[in-house]
């Protein structure tokens, strides 16, 4: 199949007058829906949904898409400029890019946070274009056993991100796996953890509600505590002349924008898989391979590139199986799905064929949506930059507010709130006893992938445990995981013996 006049046609219908509007509107409301901590793709998808019945299907699932791309871009705005992820795509953007801005650096932050994202979403959806069809049948060679070892995989990439103490990152782990079997048994639906049979754990715990906590509540109380006085960052003066410095510097980074490009489309395509776990692994991926990895969580700007390029990559990556298989790769496109049972469409294969305009007009709306969207974010860099003006006291009054505000709306339970303040004070102590929190989120994203693939091989196999090994790509995932995890291990042989004091 020619894809180059199918694109050409999508084309057509993405540039037209209205089309270039709605991107427009869709990017910067998604921009400012992504910056504000909590709040996410997912809400403003939801919030707009309604309102796509006044426009055609293309129109409006290029709307939709619009606003999907300009929140994974917004995402690390509050994650540099508050320390508070704007998203749960964008936690891992602030282990460096919150001590970058507290560094003065918040506009090379988000300098680099808007290139990343751009490189990440223009290879992720060049990657989309040429290979829709052959990834599509990769990711049906996906069984729960290389999920399985894929999530393991991500696992031992975090052993090392707590320090030289391996011991902590593992506890952190366990105690993320721990609360996410919290709810509903997932084959029995037995009630599991729920703590004297309360009914705001039946439906689990949030990872909103746990990153809200951990880095909203909990990073606001111990600015409090560790501040002598009302935190200052540099004043950064976005120019003409720093934007091409803070491009030139990115360009040294190639080799890990590329990375989290290719790691966050592969991931992002898996079901259930989406762009925070994609931006988690390319972040511990880049730290173990980096010649500066002592540097990561001090403010690295390769800490920043890693997982914007992912989570922008995995975000277009969740769009295949969505379109092809009509398996939602993310809770967005999960929307998204709906979106289109609603406007009559049937996703699927067929829908190349029988839908092109609208299957082509929405890919190549992701070209101009990406465009649009770091032209947009760069150009409201001083804005962004501004807001750290903002004294101390009303700047913690207000992250409170919409720490609250963002946990409380998704759910609109009161529980979800008593939650915030737990993992606030959780986050606080976790902070102070120097364990690392991103296992920890790490291990609640993907704890109920992990158990359902593990218990679905099982099943498949007859109890075979062997499975994980005997599958060639569940096999290859084994090894990795085995050599990321020993990776400690082997730096702490290679460091050399002191040595012996003379004794004159």
């Amino acid at each position: 199949m020619d894809i180059f006049p199918l694109l050409a046609e999508g084309f057509a219908t993405s540039l037209s007058p209205l089309n270039i509007f709605i991107v427009l509107i869709g990017v910067t409301v998604g921009l400012f829906i992504g910056a504000m901590p909590g709040l996410g793709s997912v809400n403003g998808v939801a919030i707009v949904l309604p309102l796509t019945f006044v426009v055609p299907p293309a129109s409006a699932i290029i709307l939709l898409c619009a606003i999907y791309y300009g929140a994974m871009y917004g995402g690390a705005v509050s994650s540099i400029l508050l320390g508070i992820p704007g998203a749960s795509t964008a936690v891992a953007t602030t282990f460096d890019g919150r001590p970058m801005a507290q560094k003065g650096e918040a506009g090379l932050a988000l300098i680099a946070a808007a290139v990343a994202s751009f490189i990440g979403g223009t290879i992720s959806v060049i990657l989309f274009t040429a290979f829709a069809i052959p990834l599509a049948d990769l990711a049906l060679a996906f069984g729960p056993a290389e999920e399985f070892a894929l999530v393991l995989l991500a696992f031992t990439t975090f052993v090392g991100l707590g320090g030289d103490d391996a011991l902590k990152t593992i506890v952190m782990i366990c105690l993320g796996l721990v609360l996410s079997t919290v709810g509903l048994d997932l084959i029995s639906g037995q009630p599991r953890l729920i703590f004297g049979d309360l009914p705001g754990f039946y439906s689990g715990i949030s990872f909103l509600v746990l990153a809200i906590g951990v880095y909203g509540i909990g990073e606001i109380l111990y600015t409090i505590e560790t501040s002598k006085k009302s935190p200052t960052v540099t004043a950064a003066k976005i120019t003409f002349s720093e934007l091409g410095a803070g491009l030139r510097r990115m360009n040294k980074l190639w080799k890990t924008m590329s990375m989290g490009s290719f790691l966050g489309f592969f991931v992002g395509m898996l079901p259930a898989a989406g762009a925070t776990p994609a931006a988690l692994m390319a972040y511990g991926i880049a730290r173990t391979t980096s010649k500066k990895s002592e540097n990561f969580g001090k403010g690295e700007i390769e800490g920043v590139a890693a997982p914007e390029t992912a989570n922008n990559a995995a975000s277009t990556g969740s769009l295949l199986p969505m379109l092809t298989l009509g398996i939602p790769g993310s809770p967005t496109t999960a929307l998204l799905l709906g979106g289109m049972v609603m406007w009559g469409l049937v996703p699927g294969p067929m829908l190349f064929i029988e839908q092109p305009d609208f299957v082509w007009g929405m890919i190549s709306s992701l070209y101009t949506a990406n465009v649009a969207a770091v032209l947009i974010n760069l150009a409201l860099i001083p804005l962004f930059v501004w807001a750290l003006r903002m004294p101390f006291t009303v700047l913690c009054s207000v992250v409170v507010v919409l720490c609250i505000v963002g946990g409380f709306a998704p759910s609109q339970k009161i529980h979800d709130v008593w939650l915030i303040a737990a993992f606030g004070i959780l986050g606080y102590i976790l902070r102070k006893a120097d364990y690392p929190l991103a296992p920890l989120v790490l291990a609640l994203v993907l704890g109920p992938l992990m158990e359902k693939s593990f218990r679905q091989s099982l099943v498949m196999e007859q109890g075979n445990v062997l499975v994980f090994i005997e599958r060639p790509l569940s096999a290859t995932f084994m090894v990795l995981a085995l050599i990321f995890f020993l990776l400690p291990l082997l730096k702490y042989f290679k460091k050399p013996a002191k040595k012996p004091v003379a004794v004159k």
